[in-house]
């Protein structure tokens, strides 16, 4: 099922969202940038979610009077649009049905492992297919809904990548962004998804695609020429008498929260306190959703495998692994949650002494200013994805270390690698040894050596935070293309 092809319906969208019109950017996104909490007095109420989007993009919302569409995270939920934080809410409502086929199938059992690399096994299945079209329509026809005359629209990650196609067939005034959050595949595995075509299609319906590096926007034009036999020139896809631009805009972190959260008397009396419960040990950190493609597994065998050589001794050096709950239906995660615990459990039986463990797992969530006295108290951040479109929480480490203190080591597979090869201690996960030797690096780093990473680090993650992420992205969306001519066709 797809907008296209149901004619009486589509002249109804046209009638209502005619009347409804009025926000001149809107935001479309899994979910709304609130969460639920419960208020002082008992009641429920909405907090701002965490998180660097939200803080790049909610003042962009309040200047344009925009609008945030997106699911409040309960099934079964109908709820009127609402205000909060000075923008515009518009909650789109998901049954328990979709939230099983959609989200935690096609979106996180088919896409999610499809994109990083095939590290599991993606399923294809078609139910788990129409109910991802279901509700990418849904998506579709809200944002349609509240759009005004020519407003700009941003799509945002891989579980609505069918909605710009959709949105431009019935509103095709809009100017309509996409921002793939997470890694594009190349060719080769790309091709293997029975619904390949509907996907590149549905992000052709955007006038810019942007991702987090420039091999995945070279990916997507290479899928298009190959599959779609679209033409092209370097990034820019010529489709339907358009020009849809592929472009690279890597995402990063809110420095100036960080740099508040930072400054807070009772976060750094936080981080003392972490050190001090930990003794006189190394401290090593990973934080990390609780998920297949973040090397956690790989992080601590080499970890475990440095005392079993000898290399580090029992209070020498500790790690803290923080991995916050995610997807706890899912199988392969249930399944990932016990090796990893079974692994810690091995680790610490086997080096830890009474009251001392050499590994604390926390399977838990920390609110931010818990995780940037984390940041602060930690010796090496240990950041080993095994794929990842940018990984954030590298960059959060760098911005709150204004003493220029601490080592960060971080897998070739992440995003940010690129951007911060002159200061981490780049390893590959899954070469143990290599990894093994690369803590040991960063352990005995001096601190003039520290200093002298950390610095360059910094100065790019400052100098390139998500409030420049955001306006760069909407720049080029705001100036149109204007090619000279169109392409000949690509060779077969």
């Amino acid at each position: 099922m797809t907008v296209s092809g149901h004619g009486d319906r589509q002249v109804f969208l046209e009638r209502r969202v005619a009347v409804s019109r009025g926000s001149e950017f809107v935001v479309v996104a899994n979910r709304l940038p609130v969460d639920r909490i419960v208020g002082p007095n008992g009641e429920p109420a909405w907090r701002r979610s965490p998180g660097g989007l939200v803080s790049a993009i909610a003042p962009v919302m309040r200047r344009r009077h925009g609008t945030w569409i997106g699911w409040t995270g309960a099934p079964d939920e109908r709820l009127d649009p609402f205000e909060e934080d000075g923008m515009s809410l518009v909650p789109i409502e998901q049954s328990a049905r979709e939230v099983e086929l959609y989200y935690e199938g096609f979106s996180n059992a088919t896409l999610w492992p499809l994109y990083h690399d095939v590290v599991a096994p993606p399923v294809y299945d078609r139910a788990m297919w129409d109910a991802y079209v279901r509700v990418n329509e849904r998506f579709a026809e809200a944002a349609a809904r509240v759009a005004s005359e020519g407003a700009i629209v941003w799509v945002q990650d891989y579980q609505l990548q069918l909605v710009p196609s959709m949105l431009r067939k019935l509103r095709p005034d809009l100017r309509i962004g996409f921002f793939l959050h997470i890694p594009f595949p190349p060719l080769e595995l790309f091709w293997q998804m029975p619904w390949r075509r509907q996907i590149l299609e549905g992000l052709l319906g955007a006038d810019l695609v942007g991702f987090q590096l420039p091999g995945a926007a070279a990916n997507f034009v290479r899928l298009c020429r190959r599959l779609l036999d679209a033409r092209y020139v370097k990034q820019d896809v010529y489709w339907d008498d358009r020009v849809v631009r592929a472009r690279a805009f890597p995402i990063s972190v809110d420095v100036g929260e960080l740099n508040d959260l930072v400054s807070r008397e009772d976060v750094v009396e936080r981080a003392q306190e972490i050190r001090a419960d930990l003794g006189d040990a190394t401290v090593l950190l990973g934080v990390d959703r609780l998920d297949y493609t973040k090397g956690i597994t790989q992080r601590l065998q080499a970890f475990g495998e440095l005392f079993e050589d000898g290399d580090l001794k029992p209070g020498q050096a500790v790690m803290v692994q923080i991995a916050t709950p995610s997807r706890e239906r899912v199988e392969q995660y249930q399944l990932l949650r016990e090796e990893i615990e079974q692994q810690v459990g091995r680790i610490n039986g086997e080096y830890g002494e009474i009251g001392f463990p050499v590994v604390h797992y926390l399977h838990s969530s920390y609110d931010r200013a818990e995780l940037t006295a984390l940041y602060l108290a930690a010796d090496v951040m240990v950041v080993t994805p095994l794929r990842d479109g940018m990984n954030l929480v590298a960059k959060e480490y760098v911005a709150c270390r204004r003493d220029m203190r601490g080592a960060l080591v971080l897998s070739e597979f992440a995003g940010a690698a690129a951007e911060l090869k002159r200061g981490a201690f780049q390893v590959n996960p899954y070469d143990i040894d290599g990894l093994k030797g690369t803590l040991l690096a960063a352990l005995d780093a001096e601190p003039a050596e520290q200093a002298r990473r950390m610095r360059s680090m910094r100065r790019r993650v400052i100098e390139h935070d998500v409030d420049r992420w955001a306006r760069e992205f909407l720049s080029e969306l705001e100036n149109p293309a204007r090619p000279e001519a169109v392409p000949q066709a690509p060779d077969a």
